[in-house]
């Protein structure tokens, strides 16, 4: 089927809808303006979120912030090592009245699904969650039910503390559409920070959002223009991540330092995402600039690295822009 051309005005109503969610979130968060872009990135490719950052770096309230500004139904789960999956998706409550037994859903029925310290929760937990963001839906007792939607996970976790917390799974991981890294905020930054916050109340922000301007987004997404080159582009990329396929050798080789690469739902993720790249500046077509911007957000995760890679202290970023630089330009 072919794809109709993007109308201008399509085209800047969600440039728009992109910085207006900017400009609301820059009114209570300072210096995290790209965590709100991978938010808004993933929400619109229609895929799941991971934060990674240490405590105090305000991952909670950006999530906060990013329910306020969509206006999407939101509930905020705390995980911890005595979460049970039924905490999470429901249960079967027995009515002793009528001898029957009734639904009581769980709070992942919901749009958004705040999962905090995600880390926290034991297997079953994470097996249960699996289920609601591959398949959008939820089994109790024997019965399935479709989550509304859009439906999204947007989990943190912390990457210091390994005390009382399981690592996720690799299938788990990869759900994830993309893993955003909050960094410290800089000098100048953090002096806004200690200055404006402190015991002062949030910042009232606007609802610039809706399910219908998602639902928008969405359809124009399906129909942005990614030239063959680009797609052969993506594909050389992810294949890089793959120690047994490395075309990088001699003095650039970067496969001893990945023990597994990205499958191929890493290139539909860093298509879907460069899409939205497209959309939100305001253009119908993908350029290579735009897989570059996402690629680490669609990748950090999914490379698992080798022994050698902790021994030398190379992180998966580093790995990524060495493939970016030594990956030819389509």
């Amino acid at each position: 089927m072919e794809r109709t051309e993007i109308n201008e005005n399509d085209l800047r109503e969600c440039r728009e809808i992109a910085q207006n969610c900017r400009d609301e979130a820059a009114k209570r968060l300072i210096g995290q303006s790209h965590v709100i872009d991978g938010i808004l990135t993933a929400m619109v490719s229609g895929g799941n979120i991971l934060l990674e950052g240490v405590p105090g770096l305000a991952k909670s309230l950006a999530a906060r912030a990013f329910a306020e500004i969509s206006g999407l139904d939101f509930k905020r789960i705390q995980f911890t090592p005595d979460l049970l999956p039924a905490d999470i998706t429901g249960t079967l409550i027995y009515e002793q009245n009528s001898g029957r037994f009734s639904v009581h859903k769980g709070p992942v029925f919901t749009n958004v699904v705040f999962a905090d310290e995600i880390n926290r929760a034991p297997a079953k937990v994470q097996s249960a969650l699996l289920e609601a963001m591959a398949e959008k839906q939820v089994t109790i007792g024997e019965t399935t039910y479709k989550l509304p939607d859009p439906f999204f996970v947007l989990a943190t976790q912390n990457p210091i503390e390994q005390e009382g917390t399981y690592n996720l799974p690799e299938a788990e991981l990869d759900r994830f559409l993309v893993k955003i890294v909050v960094p410290y905020p800089t000098a100048s930054e953090e002096v806004k920070i200690v200055q404006t916050c402190g015991n002062a109340p949030l910042v009232p922000i606007n609802k610039v959002f809706s399910v219908q301007s998602l639902k928008k987004c969405r359809m124009l997404l399906d129909r942005i223009v990614c030239d063959e080159k680009i797609v052969e582009y993506i594909v050389s990329i992810v294949n890089v991540t793959r120690p047994s396929a490395s075309i990088v050798r001699g003095k650039n080789d970067i496969s001893k330092y990945i023990a597994f690469g990205a499958s191929p739902r890493a290139g539909i993720a860093l298509l879907q995402c460069a899409k939205a790249q497209a959309l939100f500046s305001g253009r119908s077509f993908v350029l290579p600039d735009d897989i570059k911007s996402v690629a680490k957000n669609v990748l950090r995760h999914r490379l698992v690295l080798s022994y050698e890679a902790a021994a030398s202290n190379v992180s998966a970023d580093e790995i990524i822009e060495k493939i970016l630089e030594l990956t030819p330009l389509p």
